[in-house]
């Protein structure tokens, strides 16, 4: 049902200049909101349950003129291998009456959960009211955006954990909405695969795709928003050989980006993608900073870099002649690599 509103107010929305959100979206200290875009499994709930920024919600929003504001008041959160370490604001919900638990293991006698256990499911949920969430919004809603995250889990281990992009680039990836799914996550898949879903949503999307890219780009240049394309899948090889990469890496870089002091570090251009990276960032590996140098066989990685590449450019043929020539060529390019 809240997929099928969703799918509504996708429709109505741009007609009165609302820019309506697959996404998450948080306040920080200094009353700036970010944010989060992204497919299941990406992160967007668990990077904005963050406990020193207030959650305006978990997955679909809307952006108008003076604010973005949450659509429902609940929130839908994977719970497979959840930690209380990594999670905690998440991990409390299961301890809650009222929170709903799908595909999860419980011990028939003492009712403990086990939420390591992926025998009914990969894919186990919880969904619970946002106020169980300590630092949530009560009023669901907060100013304009300062920063616009955009999440993939990225299973060839080829993009960098966090990279900076211009409205042109931001608009590319939008429209790209890239991830890739594994193993186990859906009936079929054994090994990755890269999707593609338009606005990070396409299924909800019932107008052409480059409504809401043109809304997004007009948004971002009206509040000078700052752009951030944030890997939370494989470093040191593609999925299988590599290693998730660590959360503690991802959040460092994260609030970094959004209290501005990532925009002081010094950053190299992308090879292949041609966004910006930075070198280094206080409290991170330097080296996951560089996913090339993270691979034990580099020629691997500049074919699997070139794959990823490939995919990318073919998806964004359909978008091509609805764009305009800077978002064109913000296309990633296998040759540059190899020059």
């Amino acid at each position: 049902m809240k997929k099928s509103v969703f799918g509504l107010l996708n429709f109505l929305l741009p007609e009165h200049g609302i820019m309506p959100m697959h996404s998450s979206a948080n306040i920080g200290p200094q009353v700036d909101t970010a944010v989060f875009f992204g497919l299941s499994g990406t992160g967007k709930t668990t990077l904005s349950a963050d406990p020193s920024r207030t959650l305006i919600g978990d997955d679909e929003h809307g952006w108008s003129d003076t604010a973005v504001f949450n659509f429902e008041g609940g929130c839908y959160a994977k719970m497979i291998r959840l930690s209380a370490e990594a999670e905690p604001e998440i991990h409390a919900t299961t301890k809650r009456f009222g929170t709903v638990l799908e595909n999860v293991v419980m011990d028939p006698e003492s009712r403990e959960l086990d939420l390591d256990d992926n025998s009914l499911a990969e894919n186990s949920r919880g969904a619970y009211p946002i106020e169980y969430i300590p630092n949530s919004s009560e009023q669901n809603m907060g100013p304009v955006p300062r920063n616009i995250v955009m999440l993939t889990a990225d299973a060839f281990g080829v993009l960098p954990p966090i990279a900076r992009l211009t409205p042109d680039q931001a608009m590319f990836h939008f429209l790209s909405g890239y991830t890739a799914k594994v193993a186990g996550t859906e009936i079929g898949v054994t090994e990755p695969e890269a999707t593609f879903s338009t606005c990070f949503g396409a299924p909800f999307m019932p107008r052409h795709p480059s409504v809401y890219g043109n809304l997004l780009k007009e948004r971002i240049a009206k509040g000078e928003v700052s752009c951030w394309l944030v890997n939370t899948g494989w470093t040191g090889g593609k999925y299988g050989t590599g290693k998730r990469m660590p959360i503690k890496a991802t959040r460092a870089l994260l609030n970094a980006a959004l209290d501005g002091s990532l925009n002081d570090a010094e950053f190299r251009k992308d090879a292949y993608f041609g966004f910006e990276v930075p070198v280094s960032v206080p409290g991170v590996d330097s080296a996951i900073l560089d996913p090339r140098q993270t691979w034990a066989d580099k020629e691997e990685f500049d074919r699997t870099a070139a794959k990823l590449v490939d995919l990318f450019c073919d998806n964004f043929e359909q978008f091509a002649d609805h764009v305009e020539d800077g978002v064109r060529q913000c296309a990633p390019k296998a040759a540059i690599a190899a020059a």
